[in-house]
Formats: structure tokens, sequence, C-alpha cells
């Protein structure tokens, strides 16, 4: 005898869900077996759970699993789960009623009875829905756990109506057979299969088997405690996720609660992609919520200045739009960003004082990301200005320190943090700026990146100290004894500086006297918030203006080239001028700041014609 057949009629909100399912729900098709991979975890969950309490269920013994077939000659695309499956009056509660979820009625049972530890994914109650968008019709083969539950049929295109109809021995469970649309045979494809499950599903943390393979072969380590997972582990799962050959430099993994549940295991890579001209890095941690995957490369988890860590964030309570692809709480995602980011930066950090060595090694490579936060980022300025690192006059070659160690080794009256910029070591310790502070013994910062000097003028401050240039004018040092040497007489340094000035016309704003030098005869100087390194990227930018900043000359009055020039200049020797030229050329070029050097070049063949004729 035929089964008896029930056509029933979808409630009117949901064909108008279908509707919006099917046409504008979701922005990616293949997103809909994720959806149905999810509602057949959540239903293996609630009988391993009603397995803990002992209760009396179907088929007991049969494994938690889900089972995909792909049938391209049918074009079919079948998933079985062996869960609690649905009674007649689950099924039209569930499938038949706008966005009543049985996921969602089940947590709030947990709630009222204080089980609050499982792992539900589905709380929207529409997921099911977007097997409509690749299917023209669906078959859900359905018995439920209960005992002596009847094994049923549910059918339906999609449109106005469905069909409930009773069959004979299915075992526990839902299978859900899509007759796919001609446009979704893609889907009958095992290797299309196999993929969406690894991009999306990868972490269920039951069985998924493809045609007879196992495809979720991955665990989600970052739900485990951290001492039950061993280094090798971590190393592999950083490859997995990183698409990686190599181990990570560094790793974090830590659990938060608040604002919500939070699991986060990050990764640090041991190179610098950027640095190689590979273009800007993409974001590079994934969003997970119950270990499904809703946002990969998240641009919202963390700041794009961390853009170069790697890992993976998962929340039970993600904030999640209906059909569970974006975000929809921008105040919460911040404040879910904020306790990332700080205790990201916490454990640098902590490595910082733990593991020198490794953070240096983590700050050749990945500083120039810690200062694009902080000239970019003033929300974690004071953290970021903890990890800053510059080898000193006071280091060894490779040697880095940082502002706190700095300050705490200052002698008491110092006022101020020093710094000075250039190319490397060698240049930076042969400049004029350094010769005051090498008399006083006073530890000077040395930096290599043109963007220092802006992270440095954003830092402003450090411990109440002001961080300054060496190379700017007006720099607080102690007094210190007279370096032996006769000056120019004392009634000819005004005439001089005047004469200078003059000859050197609009190129030199002003012309002093300084004791900051010893064995140069002349250096240029900045105002105060302004750099040599800075004035090198304006030219950079505009090179219009080359070699139209006037400079303020501080001069050697104890030099002998400045002596020199002051006596050709008394004698109106036209070399004077040549010499005067030569010294502003010769400043210039030791402050880096020298853009044309073609005029220096030929005056320098004048002077060593000068010098050859009197052998």
């Amino acid at each position: 005898m035929a089964n008896h057949i029930e056509t029933k009629e979808f409630q009117t909100e949901v064909k108008q869900m279908l509707d919006i399912v099917i046409n504008s729900l979701y922005t990616n098709k293949e997103i809909f077996l994720r959806e149905l991979i999810s509602n057949a975890s959540d239903a293996l969950e609630k009988v391993r759970y009603a397995k803990l309490t002992n209760q009396d269920i179907l088929d007991p013994s049969i494994p938690l699993e889900i089972t995909i077939q792909a049938n391209e000659k049918e074009n079919t695309l079948t998933i079985t789960d062996t869960g609690v499956g649905m009674t007649k009056e689950e099924l039209v509660e569930n499938l038949g009623t706008i966005a009543h979820s049985g996921s969602k009625s089940f947590l709030k049972h947990l709630d009222e009875t204080e089980q609050k530890n499982l792992d539900i994914i589905g709380q929207f109650g529409v997921g099911f829905y977007s097997a409509f968008m690749v299917a023209e019709k669906v078959t859900l083969y359905t018995r439920s756990y209960k005992p002596n539950s009847a094994s049923l049929i549910w059918k339906s295109g999609g449109t106005g109506t469905y069909t409930i109809e009773e069959t004979q021995d299915l075992k526990r469970g839902t299978k859900i057979v899509l007759h796919l649309k001609k446009d979704a045979s893609e889907y009958t494809k095992e290797y299309t299969i196999k993929s969406i499950i690894k991009r999306y599903s990868s972490f269920i943390q039951f069985p998924i088997l493809v045609n007879g393979e196992k495809v979720n072969t991955i665990e989600a380590i970052w739900t485990k405690n951290k001492n039950e997972i061993s280094d090798e582990e971590y190393n592999e799962f950083y490859k997995y996720q990183a698409n990686a050959f190599d181990e990570p430099l560094l790793k974090l993994h830590f659990s938060a609660d608040a604002p919500l549940a939070i699991n986060a295991l990050l990764f640090i890579p041991k190179e610098n992609l950027e640095r190689w001209g590979f273009g800007k890095l993409d974001p590079g941690v994934n969003l997970y919520c119950r270990k499904i995957l809703i946002q990969q490369e998240a641009e919202s988890i963390l700041p794009k200045w961390l853009r170069f860590v790697k890992g993976v964030v998962d929340s039970e309570e993600l904030p999640l739009n209906i059909s569970r692809e974006t975000m929809q709480d921008n105040a919460l995602v911040a404040k879910i960003r904020k306790v990332i980011t700080k205790r990201f930066l916490k454990f640098l950090h902590e490595q910082s004082k733990n593991d020198p060595e490794k953070y240096s090694a983590f700050w050749q490579q990945f500083g120039i990301f810690i200062k694009e936060g902080l000239v970019t980022d003033f929300e974690y300025k004071d953290e970021l200005t903890q990890l800053l690192r510059f080898e000193s006059s006071k280091t060894e070659p490779g040697k880095l320190i940082s502002l706190q160690e700095y300050v705490e080794r200052m002698p008491s009256k110092q006022k101020q943090i020093y710094y000075i910029n250039g190319m490397r070591r060698e240049i930076v310790e042969a400049s004029p700026y350094l010769e005051a502070f090498k008399v006083r013994e006073i530890e000077v910062l040395y930096t290599y990146d043109p963007v220092d000097d802006y992270v440095l003028t954003t830092v402003n401050e450090f411990g109440g100290k002001k961080l300054v240039s060496a190379d700017q004018e007006n720099i607080d040092l102690p007094e210190t004894e007279e370096e032996a040497g006769e000056e120019l007489p004392a009634e000819e340094l005004p005439v001089f500086k005047a004469w200078l000035k003059q000859t050197l016309g609009e190129k030199v704003s002003e012309v002093k006297t300084s004791k900051r030098l010893t064995t140069s005869p002349a250096m240029v100087l900045n105002p105060e918030g302004m750099t040599n390194n800075m004035l090198k990227m304006m030219h950079i930018m505009n090179p219009d203006q080359k070699n139209n900043t006037p400079r303020i000359l501080a001069i050697n009055p104890k030099h002998e080239i400045i002596k020199g020039i002051n006596e050709l200049r008394k004698q109106s020797d036209p070399f004077a001028e040549v010499a005067a030229w030569q010294l502003l050329d010769t400043a210039l070029l030791s402050a880096g700041l020298l853009t044309d050097p073609s005029a220096t070049v030929q005056r320098m063949n004048k002077i060593l014609e000068k010098a050859l004729t009197r052998y």
C-alpha cells in the first residue's frame, strides 16, 4: 500500500525568506555546504549530549560522523549525519516556520538546565534554506533518536509547499539529497567539495567523509589546553594555516572571557615578505565561530599594522548577521580587536624581556610594522613605544636597546634623550653631530630607517625626557672643560661670521659658533622639530625644492680650516669664497643633504689644483 503523502504550505514568511536566501542573502553560493555541515555537526553534538545524560536513544552504537556522496551522473549531492534526526512535528516546526531553529531552542533548554558546554553552531534557523541556492529540489530523509520514532521523507522545490511521508527502516539521523541545478553541477566534483570543506569546516570535531575519505584531518588545537599540545603540533598547524614550509618564529595561544569568550592562536613568521618586494601583506588571521570559518583573512580582528600575524581567532558568541558571513555589531567587534591587540602587544613585551635574542630577530624582520602602528594608531602608542629598539653609541654593533634601558642608565643631570639618523653605523659615528656627545660620554641612539625620525617625533617624550635629534640647533648639553686650541680673535669673529653669511647668501639662514664641534670645522643644524632625515624626505617628495632650504651653519672657531679661510678673507683672496662654499658643501655632505654634487666636484678640483701647484 502506498504511503500517505501529506502536502503542507510554507509559512508566508518562509516563502519570503526562501526568496531572500536564494537570491541575495549569501554572497557566495558555496556557503550552502558550510551551513549544512554545521547543522549536521549540531545534530551530532545533541546526540553526544544525550548519550552523556544516559538517555535511551535509537541506534546507540553507530558512529557519530558526517558523510558526503557526490554523484556526477545523477547531478546530486548527499549529506548524511548520524545525529538526533527529527520527528514529524520537528520537521514542520524547524523547516516550515521562519527562523525557528532547533539548535536555538536546544540552547535555551540548556540555559535553563545550566548545561552550557555544548558546541552548537547553528543559531539562526536559515542555514538549511541555503541548499535552495544550488538545488532545484531537496529530499530529506530523517529519523529521530527517540525510541519508536517514525522514518520520514521531506521534499520541496523551495517554492510554496513541501511534502512529508512515512517510510521504513531508516537509521537514526538525517540524510539530505540535493538535486542540483544545471549551473551548480560543479558541486558534484570531489575536488570542489573537499576544497570547500577544508576552507570552512576543517575543524568540525566529528569526522567528515567524502566518498569514504576523511577530509577534516587537522585538529582545532586552539580550543585545547596549551599543556596538551606539543611544539610539533603547533608547528604543523602553523604550516597548514599559514601555507608555510618553515616553523614560526613566535606563537601566542590564549583565551579571554571578556567582552566575549575568545580563543586565539597567533603566530609570527620568521620572514617578512614585504621586505622582499612581494607587495603589501594581506591580513593573516582567520575568524571562526565555534570552529566554523566565518571570515578568511579577516580585516576587522587586528589593526592593519599587525597584518604580518598569522593564526586563528574563535569566539562562541560572535555577533554575526543572519547569513553568518559578516559581523554586525561594530562596537563589539572593536572591543574584540582591542582585547586581542593588547594581549598580543603584551606578549611581545614579555618576549623582549624573557628572550631578548629572539625578540631582536623579530625586530629585525617586523619592527617596521611596530613603527607603522606608532605613527598611525595613537590608541596603542604607549605599548608600541615600549617595543622600539635601536643601536646606540654605547652598544656593540647589532646590539639593540629599548628607550626604557636608555633612560635607566642616563646620568641624573641629563635632561633629554638623543638620537641621530644615518644609513649605517660607520656613517653615523663619523658624523660631526656626535663630537659633543663623545666628549661628554652621553649615549646617543642610532637610527638607520628613514621613518625613524617621524616615529621618534611622534613619541616626543619617554619617561619624562624629551626625545631630541642630535642635528637640531638648541640642545641642552652640560658644560665641559674647554678644548685646547686658539680661537679666532674675538674682534675678528663677528666680522668673519658676517662675511660668511654674505658669501653664502640664501643658502644659510644664520652663521653661529658652536662648542659642540671638536674635530670638524662646521656642521649644519636644524630648528626644533626638524631633522636632516626629514629634510631629505621632503626633497624626495618635492624635488623642485632641492638645495633651496636655508641652513644654520655652525662653525668651530678653533679649527685650522676656519682660521685659514679667515686669513684668505683678510687678504681679499678670491679663493676664500671657494673655500667657504666647500665648507658648506662638506657640512651638507656629512648631514646627507648634498643633493647636487656637481658644483662640489668642480670646486674640489680647483682646491686640488691649487694645493698641488704648491709642490
